[in-house]
């Protein structure tokens, strides 16, 4: 560990951990998040030039995390509100139910890499099993197209397949540095 990540945690750290507190109103989320910033910054490392910049850099960082804590809740307490609702024999363990949220967020993330139109073609034309016409008059765009971003978003299904069972990780999301 070099001597400027460690000025950077002694610097920072109580400050970014005050800033995720106050965002996100959890003293132990907030705890984990700060944490998971520095190493991040651990694996990735930044230079910067002032306390502000690395301030800023930190702030936009722990934002997402925090946006990426509150998405994949949301993801969690959807899939449990689907979970009880079906009978009994249905419920799956525990392990089952990670392994299925694990899964959710990968695919959340893919379709957010997606442009929107091909994102809610996707959805729309799998999950809610509309039709192509029916999907294009929603988009507001041709039956052709809607085949095109439907085949868009199974291109990166498909990659997305062939990373998990190769056991690799996600696909790094495009970051901007400072």
């Amino acid at each position: 560990m070099s001597l400027d990540f460690e000025r950077l945690y002694g610097n920072h750290h109580g400050w970014l951990l005050a800033w995720v507190n106050w965002r996100l109103g959890n003293a132990a989320d907030a705890a984990d998040l700060a944490h998971d910033a520095f190493v991040r910054l651990l694996t990735r490392p930044c230079h910067f030039d002032n306390a502000q910049q690395a301030r800023t850099y930190l702030r936009k960082m722990a934002n997402g995390m925090c946006i990426d804590l509150w998405r994949r809740r949301n993801l969690e307490q959807a899939w449990l509100e689907a979970l009880a609702t079906q009978p009994e024999p249905t419920t799956s363990s525990a392990e089952e139910q990670a392994i299925v949220l694990e899964a959710l967020g990968e695919i959340d993330a893919m379709l957010r890499e997606l442009p929107p139109k091909a994102a809610h073609a996707f959805v729309m034309a799998v999950a809610c099993e509309m039709t192509d016409k029916e999907v294009a008059d929603v988009l507001k765009v041709s039956s052709r197209m809607v085949r095109k971003y439907v085949a868009q978003a199974m291109l990166c299904c498909m990659k997305l397949e062939a990373r998990m069972a190769a056991g690799l990780p996600e696909a790094p999301a495009s970051t901007a540095g400072p």
